[in-house]
């Protein structure tokens, strides 16, 4: 795990969140863990940013108070999901409590 940093993205459906954990190898190639269990394989980081963008995911670490309001959560409630990739499957899609 040394030979490569980590940065977590998020979507929301509704009250649902859905993670993706991006990997940056040093080498420059990147993969992404998707919420149904798959890795993904890119090129470059720029490559897996931009598929991850597509699809309409924004950054965890980029998202302030006030994007995260208007997506329909509270930042201070959330955190991407922690365990080995065998594990951290099924925590990939986290559910919201109901606004209330």
């Amino acid at each position: 795990m040394n030979d490569a940093h980590y940065e977590w993205w998020l979507a929301t459906l509704g009250r649902t969140l859905v993670w993706a954990r991006l990997r940056v190898r040093e080498a420059g190639t990147a993969e992404v863990f998707d919420s149904d269990g798959n890795t993904l394989a890119y090129d470059s980081e720029d490559t897996a940013r931009a598929a991850l963008m597509d699809a309409e995911f924004v950054a965890y670490d980029g998202l302030d108070a006030e994007e995260a309001l208007d997506r329909g959560f509270n930042l201070d409630e959330i955190a991407p999901p922690q365990g080995d990739d065998g594990r951290l499957r099924e925590r990939m899609i986290q559910k919201l409590p109901p606004n209330g």
